[in-house]
């Protein structure tokens, strides 16, 4: 087997230090670079392609889940957190392996383990899929809100709070993302966000439109039977009779 390129992206130097000692009895696995946060980590991942990372979940402005979402290139994870209840989720999306903090030496080495098995199971079958490519899948199925979306726009990453976004459109396989600092289009449906935005904010107003109902100025008529909604911003969205019946609801008139 050819040496494993490893990068480590956790905000705690403690644990960035443990790690680090922790792959010295690892003569296999070459670190190459270790970062405290998601973004730094994120531009290093795509430029030095490493073959393996271990990431921590929580971690300010970009978690590990979010920085996978937005990853070029693919390696193999470790997660490495103190919180175990991202343990189930973590497995269920076919992370190699998941080290709940503090581990030992013992534990590691059974992560390194499955590490190289994946590895070697991968250039034996010439597959090019990672266990990414199934985490990105399984992040569809996530059972809680979203409370921001990550969207990468002329090479930067952009951290969006849904409270800041005004409406949504369907723009094929994509949904532009409206907010008052700009448009941001992201590779996604319209039916991942109808599910998982705040159904008491966020409502399908139209086949093509998800609004915020916080957003709204006024809803005018428009042709027969459909309306129209003017935001606060100054955009028009078109209300099918079905949306209308929605906002009714929601907005209790």
């Amino acid at each position: 087997m050819n040496i494993i390129k490893t990068i480590i992206v956790e905000d705690e130097k403690p644990a960035r230090d443990l790690i680090r000692t922790y792959l010295e009895g690892f003569p296999k696995l070459e670190l190459i670079g270790e970062y405290d946060n998601g973004f730094d980590g994120l531009k290093a991942i795509n430029e030095l392609k490493p073959d393996a990372i271990f990431l921590d979940v929580q971690m300010p402005k970009l978690n590990g889940f979010e920085l996978l979402e937005v990853l070029e290139h693919l390696p193999e994870v470790i997660f490495t957190t103190a919180y175990d209840q991202y343990a189930i989720h973590a497995f269920e999306q076919n992370a190699v392996d998941y080290l709940l903090k503090p581990f030992s030496k013992e534990r590691f080495g059974e992560a390194i383990g499955k590490l190289e098995s994946r590895i070697e199971s991968h250039v034996e079958s010439k597959s090019t899929e990672t266990g990414i490519d199934r985490i990105r899948q399984h992040l569809a199925d996530r059972d809680e809100k979203l409370h921001r979306v990550v969207i990468k726009k002329s090479g930067k990453i952009h951290v969006i709070s849904t409270g800041d976004i005004n409406f949504l459109e369907a723009q094929d396989d994509y949904v532009m993302i409206y907010t008052d600092e700009g448009k941001y289009l992201k590779q996604q449906t319209m039916k991942y966000f109808e599910n998982y935005l705040d159904p008491q904010q966020f409502v399908r107003v139209h086949r093509s439109y998800i609004a915020n109902i916080t957003c709204i100025e006024r809803i005018e008529p428009y042709e027969k039977t459909n309306f129209i909604l003017i935001l606060k911003d100054g955009n028009k969205v078109p209300v099918s009779r079905n949306g209308m019946q929605v906002l009714k609801e929601n907005l209790d008139f």
